[in-house]
């Protein structure tokens, strides 16, 4: 099954050969906000997790105009306050920024949770210095709910912004 990430992009779900995608976004540029680069066991335990269909959903990007896979995203479940939300990420290869693909794929995303049901939100928290990915965020339509300290990876404190979508209003 694929969702329409607008004109854009294509997501379809996360699959047996996409390893090279997380190895190729495994590095210092793409993982700066991130805790910088895993090493090759977490890559792949990663990859082993992403194609687990377990509460949420993992996806390659695709660009619609060339078929190419330019990044990947994806929602999972998270605690957060006082219950459980989705959470949302996406990474899109250095090659392919600066298109509007993460903003597509983003909304796709907020699409796909929405009709996942089970959760009423879906948040989003880049760190506050992750220009880019704030951008992403707004131009996807969630909501800025303000800054927040958030553990990630896990022993790694940062500040991040928590975006937020009201998924039973769309």
């Amino acid at each position: 099954m694929e969702i329409a990430g607008g004109d854009k992009v294509r997501l379809e779900p996360w699959g047996e050969g996409d390893l090279w995608l997380l190895r190729r976004a495994n590095s210092p540029e793409m993982t700066e906000h991130l805790g910088g680069p895993e090493s090759e066991e977490k890559v792949v335990a990663r990859h082993r997790r992403y194609l687990e269909a377990g509460p949420g959903q993992m996806y390659r990007v695709v660009s619609a105009e060339s078929g190419e896979a330019v990044g990947s995203t994806g929602f999972w479940e998270r605690e957060w306050r006082d219950g459980v939300v989705w959470e949302a990420g996406w990474g899109i290869l250095p090659e392919f920024q600066g298109r509007g693909l993460a903003a597509a794929a983003a909304r796709g995303v907020v699409a796909a949770a929405r009709d996942a049901g089970r959760h009423r939100y879906l948040h989003a928290f880049p760190s506050v210095d992750n220009v880019p990915s704030n951008q992403v965020c707004r131009r996807a339509g969630l909501t800025l709910l303000g800054p927040v300290d958030l553990e990630y990876p896990k022993g790694h404190w940062a500040i991040s912004n928590d975006w937020r979508a009201d998924l039973s209003s769309l």
